[in-house]
């Protein structure tokens, strides 16, 4: 289930100012090393080893295959594809890559049941707990960085809680 968390915008001037939005709130980034062991209790006759070896091959491929200009389709997870940042020059002439290529990158498109409108049907939602007070009254929203109030403290003001 994805947990959403629940925001504030604060930035004076903005068309938004005081609306509220919902983002994702995410745990720790899994590894390659986590994502083979989890692999691996899938009922899987490979160990954890072996499939962080298989990764791990892999991604080094889709490296080295995208710096030769190769993208890599991952059925019904995205396309790796790289590009540039580039800035601008006044001619052809003027054109240098060392000085106008800012940097090089790589950018995934998801594809088959990972494309967004796929994705999106098969996600269940859900508030964080501090969403859940919010919207039971119990916690007042106070920033863009999800920060809450509760009560008040020793000085009779309001505790802020990130």
């Amino acid at each position: 289930m994805l947990k959403i968390n629940l925001y504030k915008n604060k930035v004076a001037g903005s068309e938004s100012y005081g609306k509220v939005y919902g983002r994702i709130e995410t745990a720790n980034v899994m590894t390659l090393e986590e994502l083979a062991e989890h692999m691996s209790d899938h009922n899987s006759p490979y160990s954890k080893g072996v499939i962080k070896g298989i990764l791990t091959d892999m991604v080094h491929c889709i490296q080295e295959q995208m710096l030769n200009g190769i993208p890599v389709k991952l059925d019904d997870l995205a396309i790796f594809t790289p590009s540039v940042k580039s800035k601008p020059a006044d001619s052809v002439e003027k054109y240098d890559l060392a000085s106008h290529i800012r940097q090089v990158k790589m950018t995934a498109r998801a594809t088959g049941s990972m494309r967004q409108a796929v994705f999106s049907k098969n996600a269940r939602l859900g508030y964080t707990s501090l969403a859940q007070r919010v919207k039971a009254g119990e916690l007042i929203l106070s920033s863009t960085k999800g920060e809450y109030i509760e009560g008040t403290g020793t000085s009779g003001e309001p505790t802020v809680n990130p």
